[in-house]
């Protein structure tokens, strides 16, 4: 006899189409995100790798100080060993007006070479000592000395060119260069001022004195820098003198 087997039927789902269903492929999952890497390794761009902490870099490091055998800065300019002093870069020069300072003191020899470049420096610093003097005395002549100073030379420009005729070389620099550095003696005067009795005839002793002496060095600087002064030194020392009579009034009243 043969043995019979109940097998239960089998049921499909709907919409399948009566076929057995199939497994999917998983999709792969796409990489994180990297930037594209420059072609030219040359090229100054930075390339960064995610997930690293050190970035990589194609710069070099930064060289200062380059070319400096020669004195520049990298081929720049000059170092500063070989940069002037401010002082001279102003158009002051300290040694010099020392220098000419020095050669107003002694009234017999002066040096009249040191004084055919000239300048505003010192006579402006003797300015300001004399008006300086005449404050602690009381008085304020600052702008009284400029003034004057400004006058006194062209007084003196007008009677030299005057004398000299066509054959004059005297400017007004130089005029006020040598006025004011023979101001010196007025200066020492000044100063000597403050502690004698105002109005006395020590004071005015000593201011005949003071402008014999700038009138000479005064006198002495015109006639050897310009042409044409020996002839009429006498006229020339007038006009000197004239000049500083007027500054030691402002010294004894």
């Amino acid at each position: 006899m043969e043995k019979q087997f109940n097998v239960p039927p089998v049921v499909f789902p709907s919409g399948s189409g009566g076929l057995p269903q199939q497994r999917r492929a998983p999709t792969a999952v796409p990489p994180p995100f990297q930037p594209p890497r420059p072609s030219n390794n040359n090229l100054p761009f930075m390339s960064f790798d995610v997930g690293s902490a050190v970035p990589s870099t194609s710069f070099s490091n930064p060289v200062f100080g380059a070319n400096t055998t020669s004195g520049t800065i990298g081929g720049y300019g000059s170092g500063f060993d070989d940069e002037l002093p401010l002082l001279e870069e102003l158009g002051i020069n300290t040694r010099q007006i020392w220098r000419k300072s020095t050669s107003i003191l002694n009234p017999i020899r002066v040096n009249t070479n040191l004084h055919e470049d000239a300048d505003l420096s010192g006579p402006f610093l003797f300015l300001m000592a004399f008006g300086l003097f005449q404050l602690l005395a009381g008085k304020l002549h600052f702008g009284i000395l400029l003034g004057w100073v400004t006058v006194a030379s062209l007084f003196l420009y007008v009677v030299f060119n005057m004398l000299a005729g066509k054959n004059g070389n005297l400017d007004l620099y130089r005029c006020l260069s040598l006025i004011g550095y023979c101001m010196l003696p007025m200066v020492i005067l000044s100063a000597f001022a403050l502690f004698l009795p105002q109005g006395g005839v020590i004071v005015m002793g000593m201011a005949g004195v003071f402008v014999l002496w700038s009138t000479r060095v005064c006198t002495r600087l015109l006639v050897e820098l310009a042409s044409c002064g020996d002839e009429h030194r006498g006229l020339i020392a007038y006009a000197c003198c004239l000049i500083y009579v007027l500054f030691s009034l402002l010294v004894i009243f």
